[in-house]
């Protein structure tokens, strides 16, 4: 059993690694799901860690990467991050999650993308016809996790998204499911999760009213073809290497968490990401991660400075990315403890 389990073990971590070289006979399926900025990855801790997130998630802002992250949560906790995208676009969150049991656990977590103001153009007026608009998406997400055994917990999470680009909108639900299982070998985790998992969005509004004579109005409607949401498989595996409950090295001040995902989206390829968190007496963190065959983030750097007190702490995250020919982008993150 050991031996066999071992293998498994062998298998994710081989599989994290697995990452796509540049080849134009790939296809990736690239603008075949709506809603892609579903796939944006969010909490400061975890944009530092490059993402790889899946099996490390333990608080309410790893509810996007796995649902099952809500199960770690000892008494409440609240999460506030903004984060200056590129090409303008900007995004925020606010997260909040509470232990209802210390087995049942509940939280709530709202994103909010905006493209930032743009010049409305057409055939006739190519430089812009003076009016302005702009892209903006929302997705309200709610959670419910449970700690099945001392080494099981799971999540689903319930999600109502909004997407809106002039007069031109969709809204639609979708389903999160996650798990975490500490195998008990070594202090290994494994994480799994599957993500917007939904019917296909149809777009509607004045924005596809063309006009027409054999309309009394003179105004008809064009129909839209139907898009799947970004549906997303993610594996992960993470291992405390050096702390107070490692397999490995014990230390009652210095801590180091490895974390390693595969990520597999509807429409991309399989892609990895790997990420490490050294923290001094839970009060410092230095986080460092990098991406494997995504198509344009790259490496990642992150600082974490945490005060506790009886009864009450906070937090303050900071995250920088390398998105390469996008540019680089920075994030802020507040979370609260009480």
């Amino acid at each position: 059993m050991f031996r066999l389990k071992s293998y498994y073990i062998i298998v994710l971590l081989s599989l994290s690694f697995v990452y796509t070289q540049d080849n134009v006979d790939i296809v990736t399926k690239v603008a075949t799901s709506a809603a892609n900025w579903l796939k944006l990855e969010t909490g400061t801790r975890a944009i530092g860690m490059g993402g790889a997130y899946t099996a490390a998630a333990n608080d309410v802002s790893g509810i996007p990467y796995n649902p099952a992250s809500v199960s770690f949560i000892t008494g409440q906790q609240g999460f506030v991050s903004t984060n200056q995208y590129v090409a303008g676009i900007s995004y925020n969150v606010l997260g909040y999650a509470t232990n209802l049991s210390g087995v049942d656990y509940a939280g709530i977590h709202m994103f909010f993308l905006d493209s930032g103001s743009m010049d409305v153009t057409n055939e006739f007026y190519p430089d812009g016809t003076g009016e302005t608009f702009s892209m903006t998406g929302l997705c309200l997400r709610g959670t419910y996790g449970r700690r099945v055994t001392n080494r099981l917990r799971i999540g689903f999470t319930g999600k109502y998204i909004r997407e809106q680009i002039y007069t031109t909108q969709m809204q639609s639900f979708a389903v999160d499911i996650g798990s975490n299982f500490n195998t008990g070998i070594y202090g290994f985790v494994l994480g799994m999760s599957i993500n917007n998992l939904g019917p296909d969005v149809k777009y509607d509004g004045e924005g596809l009213e063309i006009e027409c004579e054999e309309s009394p109005t003179g105004y008809c409607q064009q129909i839209a073809e139907p898009f799947s949401l970004p549906l997303t498989f993610r594996l992960g595996i993470a291992n405390t290497l050096m702390g107070p409950e490692s397999e490995f090295i014990k230390s009652k001040n210095h801590k180091l968490l490895v974390s390693v995902d595969a990520i597999n989206p509807i429409d991309f390829t399989l892609y990895g990401a790997i990420g490490m968190e050294y923290g001094f007496a839970d009060m410092f963190f230095l986080r460092a991660g990098s991406h494997f065959g995504h198509d344009t983030a790259d490496a990642s750097l992150g600082l974490g400075f945490n005060l506790q007190t009886e009864g009450f702490g906070v937090g303050i995250d900071y995250a920088y990315v390398n998105y390469g020919v996008l540019d680089y982008t920075h994030q802020f993150g507040l979370n609260f403890r009480f």
